[in-house]
Parts: structure tokens; C-alpha cells; sequence
């Protein structure tokens, strides 16, 4: 069995979480238990259920994590955006982790479409 760590997904997630884990060092103090803590858990949250549907072993399980896992990408673009527009983040220092978590949803598209196209239909 192939470690979901090998994965494309899981390689460009990780320079999602790192990029936004550098991001939010920067961000005031007082958010540390709001928007950084935010940011910080739905990023790692794409790699937690990315890992968790990789090692489930029917097709709907797998198709299930993965979607919950480009929420999570989603939610993580959403929270960049919304500290681009209250000053926390420049746009262009943002550039970098919202590409990524356009390309890791896509990525991950991908591999729901691939298990849902497997499933039976009814």
C-alpha cells in the first residue's frame, strides 16, 4: 500500500499548512485564539481527513473525507481572504497559500471524482 504521504494532495497541503502556520506567526496577539487558531486548524484539517479517507476502505468513505477535506481547503481560503480585508495580510502575501488552496481543492476534486464515478448507481 502506497503512503498517502507520497500523494500529491498530501505534499501541496503541507505547503498550504506551512505557509499559513508562517502567515499567522505575524498575526496580533489578540488573535491568537480567533482567526490564527482558525486558519491554523482548517489548514491541518485538510491533511487530517485527507489521511483518514486514504486509509478507508470503501469508495463512499474515501469520496466522504475527501469532500470534507476541500471544505476544509475552502474554509481555509475564506479565512485568507477575510485577513486580507482586515489588514492582518498584505493580498500579494496571500497569494501564495490562496493558490494552493485552489490547486489542493482541485486535487483533491479529482480524487472524489474518481471514487464517486466508481460507486454503483442505483
Amino acid at each position: 500500500m502506497e503512503s498517502f504521504t507520497n500523494l500529491a494532495a498530501w505534499k501541496e497541503g503541507m505547503k498550504l499548512v506551512k505557509e499559513v502556520y508562517r502567515l499567522t506567526g505575524k498575526f496580533p496577539k489578540e488573535e491568537v485564539y480567533g482567526l490564527t487558531s482558525q486558519m491554523r486548524r482548517s489548514s491541518s484539517s485538510v491533511l487530517a481527513n485527507f489521511a483518514e479517507g486514504f486509509s478507508r476502505t470503501s469508495t463512499p468513505d474515501k469520496a466522504y473525507k475527501y469532500t470534507i477535506a476541500r471544505g476544509e481547503c475552502s474554509e481555509t481560503k475564506a479565512f485568507l481572504l477575510i485577513a486580507i480585508e482586515l489588514g492582518f495580510l498584505e493580498p500579494e502575501e496571500a497569494k501564495v497559500p490562496i493558490e494552493l488552496t485552489d490547486h489542493v481543492g482541485r486535487l483533491l476534486s479529482g480524487l472524489i471524482s474518481r471514487y464517486t464515478a466508481s460507486q454503483p448507481q442505483p
